[in-house]
């Protein structure tokens, strides 16, 4: 590639800078990172010479997974600002040449969630098949989970319907289907949402747990090709925002990762969240960080050692070139 084909295709030579919102830097003196404390801190991040930031999520949420569990795909945590606060910092990011990249959450939703609190009320409510249930006892699962040391089972019986609904993550984070239509639907929905108020594409959480088969889902028919879905939106994304890049968390060989798209880039294998063909974790070097311990106390997906003041995760800075 030329140099000169950069000027059309900025991820390429993207740095991208990840932070938690939450963990960054407090605004307004009550212990939690928020969007006023981030806006303040925009020329700091441009000095640091950062082209792209990317958000962890800020989404409503229990917070029992650093915000990957997920209550609401179209809102803003009111511990760390509103809606308003948030297209401030997108606009003020873009008027320094900062581009901003969002975590987009496509695998699970928090129990929490609206569509899973309808969809246990009985087997045939209508958000029954946003998620996937069995009706009869799964098989042994143990060597599937993600946290051994929390989990044993994909699977979790919920006593109301006597059925039991798929898990990849924790039993909190219930599986979507993304077998059902709607689902997938809703999905491309949030992601023109956050194009409209002004994002500049998404990296999307957990892709090798977007594959429904078989042996995970116990249905063929719900089989899903997580290559597939990542074509679908990056095609919706293309025809919405011809510009916008998508990055994946895929924890595999670059070698053995097929492309979903032009624009998307995946991970060598990493206990980071970053999720490029290159990555550096770095300890986030902002003067006025907030206040706030851990955001839970079990250990942190990311798996990274406690060297930060705030709360023992650190942000990355990232390039894709």
């Amino acid at each position: 590639m030329r140099v000169t084909d950069t000027s059309d295709l900025w991820w390429k030579s993207a740095v991208i800078y990840c932070l938690d919102i939450e963990t960054f830097h407090d605004s307004d003196g009550d212990g939690i990172g928020d969007l006023g404390g981030l806006a303040e801190r925009i020329d700091y991040l441009a000095e640091l010479g950062i082209t792209c930031l990317w958000l962890m999520p800020f989404y409503p949420s229990p917070d029992r997974d650093d915000g990957y569990d997920l209550t609401d795909f179209y809102g803003v945590d009111p511990r760390l600002g509103t809606l308003g606060q948030l297209v401030e910092v997108v606009r003020t990011a873009h008027d320094r040449g900062i581009k901003v990249i969002a975590d987009l959450v496509v695998n699970h939703t928090s129990d929490q969630h609206p569509w899973f609190r309808a969809s246990r009320r009985s087997t045939s409510n209508r958000y029954r098949d946003h998620y996937v249930w069995r009706d009869t006892e799964p098989p042994d699962t143990s060597k599937l989970v993600v946290f051994p040391d929390r989990e044993d089972s994909i699977w979790e019986l919920d006593e109301r319907t006597g059925e039991w609904y798929l898990h990849n993550f924790y039993k909190h984070q219930p599986d979507l289907n993304l077998a059902n239509p709607e689902v997938v639907d809703e999905v491309l929905r949030t992601v023109g949402f956050w194009l409209e108020l002004g994002f500049d594409g998404f990296r999307v959480d957990g892709i090798p747990f977007l594959e429904q088969s078989s042996k995970n889902s116990g249905d063929p028919a719900l089989a899903v090709d997580p290559h597939e879905l990542m074509r679908t939106i990056r095609a919706f994304l293309n025809r919405r925002s011809g510009s916008a890049m998508m990055l994946g968390e895929v924890k595999r060989s670059t070698s053995r990762t097929r492309s979903s798209g032009p624009s998307s880039a995946a991970s060598r294998p990493t206990s980071c969240r970053c999720s490029s063909t290159s990555s550096a974790c770095r300890p986030p070097t902002s003067p006025s960080h907030a206040r706030t311990p851990a955001r839970s106390s079990r250990p942190s997906r990311s798996a990274l050692p406690s060297t930060t003041p705030v709360s023992g995760r650190r942000s990355c800075a990232t390039t894709t070139s």
